[in-house]
């Protein structure tokens, strides 16, 4: 589960303020809207429109500029738009919803991961602000690309974080005969701006419990931030994620669950207990016996 963080920036008589997230956000070229009807398809800078104060809106990659009407001053509004960004985002508020009418040029290139029944598709556009995990057809109600990729029999489980799609195969087939059609299919998809995700599925916990970053203790927060700064994106790179899942205070235990490429992966108990388990003891003195995939 991703956790955004926002910086702001601006200085006195500057009708613009800068937002600036510890994720990307938008494409990696700029979008400019100057009204809400601009921002047709663009849930989060509707969100923003609906500000008295807001007069238009830059989308980047890993930030959004605003810029105010001359009614008030930054310094007035500026932390109540931070947190209405920071929750809108971390409740898995969609940024920007692709349209059927508009083509958007798109490239997906296919990178083989450390589990041979995994391939990384990677485009050159966001798809999600959160990563969502699908077992199976009937988890993918919500992720309409995810339910037609259920549609090859050889797919067994899909993967959706940030750019990029990691499809676990069934032993059916071999990568080198499947993976040409898979990103044709992929990229024809995303080009014709057919929706990736309706919604992001509500996250549980192993007891069944919603998680939320409002329900997670000191302890458990500071797992989750080191997790998502030094963990995540390492085996985001392999096409996999670490997410959390539940911390025992009495026997100082870490479950985790095992995503995308890294769920079946010869390499992971290795990565568990010499990579998270040992950072997460140095870095958490006392507090860190040991770290459990509960999908191990």
């Amino acid at each position: 589960m991703k956790s955004y963080q926002i910086n702001t920036f601006t200085e006195k008589g500057n009708p613009w303020a800068i937002f600036k997230f510890n994720h990307a956000v938008g494409p990696k070229d700029k979008i400019h809207y100057q009204n809400i009807e601009d921002a047709k398809g663009a849930p989060l800078i509707q969100q923003l429109f609906y500000l008295p104060f807001v007069k238009s809106v830059r989308l980047f990659e890993n930030k959004i500029e605003v810029e105010r009407f001359d009614i008030l001053e930054w310094v007035e509004v500026i932390e109540e738009v931070q947190e209405q960004l920071q929750h809108y985002l971390n409740d898995g508020g969609i940024v920007i919803e692709s349209s059927s009418n508009d083509k958007i040029p798109v490239s997906v290139y296919a990178e083989s991961t450390p589990n041979p029944s995994v391939m990384k598709f990677v485009a050159n556009k966001p798809l999600v602000t959160q990563s969502v995990e699908f077992k199976n057809i009937d988890e993918a109600i919500s992720a309409p690309m995810a339910v037609k990729l259920f549609h090859f029999p050889f797919v067994k489980e899909v993967f959706i974080d940030a750019n990029y799609v990691s499809i676990t195969k069934y032993e059916v087939a071999e990568w080198d005969t499947i993976v040409m059609e898979v990103r044709e299919f992929i990229r024809t998809y995303i080009e014709e701006g057919n929706l990736v995700l309706k919604e992001i599925p509500l996250q549980k916990d192993s007891s069944g419990e919603e998680k939320t970053s409002e329900n997670l203790g000191p302890t458990e927060t500071q797992i989750v931030s080191i997790l998502d700064e030094y963990v995540k994106p390492a085996v985001a790179s392999d096409g996999g994620n670490i997410q959390f899942d539940s911390y025992n205070e009495v026997d100082k235990t870490v479950q985790v669950i095992l995503q995308g490429a890294c769920s079946g992966c010869p390499s992971s108990t290795f990565t568990l207990k010499n990579g998270i388990e040992n950072m997460l003891k140095e870095m958490m003195p006392g507090k860190i016996e040991s770290v459990i995939a509960l999908n191990g």
